[in-house]
């Protein structure tokens, strides 16, 4: 029988031992977003520069990009940061400083939000001008992956 300190011991090491594990695997459990578009548009491929130009109201410089509508996830959503942290480079708060500058100047306003993936999923495939991101385990045959975000 193990005594009480050595036991508390064994606890806090088998206790490492599994934050180092997790640690070491937590890039395989990061989910994987893509961007998407409805089935039904022409576009079947986008660069993320291009993606980052129609998110941050900028695609009207970008002619191949033009007309496209952005759909976000809510504010605040660990998707949505993920997004723009891997897309933009920018952080949540570099968001709202980007947005506040273009409503005030007048050059843009922010995109439409939905709450989640399945709701930005169906709001994109019912309009072929709409683009937006979810994880890929939430793909289904309405919309079609134009960037894997890395």
């Amino acid at each position: 029988m193990l005594n009480v300190p050595s036991a508390r011991r064994l606890a806090t090491r088998s206790l490492c031992s599994l934050l180092c594990a997790c640690a070491w695997t937590a890039p395989g459990w990061a989910r994987e977003l893509v961007v998407i578009v409805s089935a039904r548009s022409p576009v079947t491929v986008l660069q993320p520069q291009q993606v980052a130009g129609i998110f941050l109201a900028e695609a009207a410089r970008q002619a191949d990009c033009a007309g496209m509508a952005a759909v976000d996830q809510k504010l605040g959503s660990p998707t949505r940061n993920e997004f723009y942290r891997k897309v933009a480079g920018r952080t949540p708060e570099l968001m709202k400083a980007h947005w506040t500058k273009m409503m005030f100047t007048g050059r843009g306003q922010p995109p439409r939000e939905a709450a989640g993936n399945a709701a930005v999923r169906r709001l994109v495939a019912a309009d072929p001008a709409l683009i937006g991101y979810i994880e890929r385990t939430a793909l289904d045959a309405s919309v079609r992956a134009v960037l894997v975000v890395q």
